[in-house]
């Protein structure tokens, strides 16, 4: 049974679960589907084309599949999709998807800290945690695992690898390759994210070959000439074809 504060308001057409709190002065809007255990804390607004999943946690002041901030945008019918067991803190904006690809994703186990903003199209995966007021522009892809520290400037179109940490305060409009650290001004690799691939129990081994790869890649001053030497000189796994697969398909080029 749904628990709804007679100070909120729910559009009958909006479709909920079963188990969901929904604070004073929340707005769910028509198009919206709710699945179950979700806590909406007061005020927090939940707009059309909504699609939210189990078990996640809106702070006050949220505004989930909010209207696009992009002049392309002429009132097509798209969605926002919120996996499962997300904490979604305070001010986090979340806009809804445009003609280009008709929805914007969040995955599921994320944290998205106060004022966090994911513009249209986004597509962000799991285990993700974005630092205060980092704001992600149209169609930025964040893969799995990844840590943005707060006051990050992503630019439209950019990828974020999985596994990596990016220093506070970041602006940058290249993509970042996965597994490493970037910092400083302007925006560059530092490293292999040492601390955080061990906590996700990456071997010495794995950690070395990633390393390795690396330092063939950003030892060339053409980057297709560093994939060529790691594909002839280092065992393939799946990190490494992870990092050759994320230069190959880069189209906005990897910081350097």
């Amino acid at each position: 049974m749904n628990q709804i504060s007679p100070l909120a308001y729910v559009h009958p057409e909006a479709k909920l679960g079963d188990n969901n709190i929904i604070g004073p002065f929340c707005y769910i809007d028509r198009n919206v589907e709710i699945g179950d255990n979700n806590v909406m804390q007061n005020s927090v607004t939940i707009h059309v084309g909504a699609r939210i999943g189990n078990g996640n946690e809106f702070f006050p002041g949220a505004s989930i599949s909010t209207k696009p901030q992009d002049l392309k945008f002429r009132g097509e019918e798209t969605i926002c999709r919120v996996g499962d067991n997300n904490s979604i803190r305070e001010n986090v904006t979340i806009s809804r998807g445009t003609a280009s690809r008709g929805e914007t994703v969040v995955g599921s186990n994320n944290l998205l800290m106060e004022c966090v903003h994911v513009a249209h199209d986004c597509v962000l995966g799991s285990g993700l945690i974005i630092g205060n007021s980092t704001k992600l522009a149209g169609e930025v892809i964040v893969d799995d695992n990844a840590i943005i520290s707060a006051n990050v400037l992503c630019h439209q179109f950019c990828r974020i690898g999985g596994y990596v940490m990016i220093q506070g305060g970041c602006r940058f409009s290249q993509d970042i390759p996965p597994f490493i650290i970037a910092g400083k001004e302007p925006t560059k690799y530092c490293g292999l994210n040492l601390v955080g691939l061990r906590r996700r129990g990456f071997s010495n081994e794995k950690i070395d070959l990633i390393h390795d790869a690396y330092r063939k890649l950003y030892s060339k001053g053409i980057m297709s000439e560093g994939i060529q030497e790691i594909k002839n000189e280092l065992e393939i796994t799946k990190e490494v074809q992870y990092i050759i697969d994320f230069v190959e398909s880069s189209k906005r080029g990897i910081i350097r």
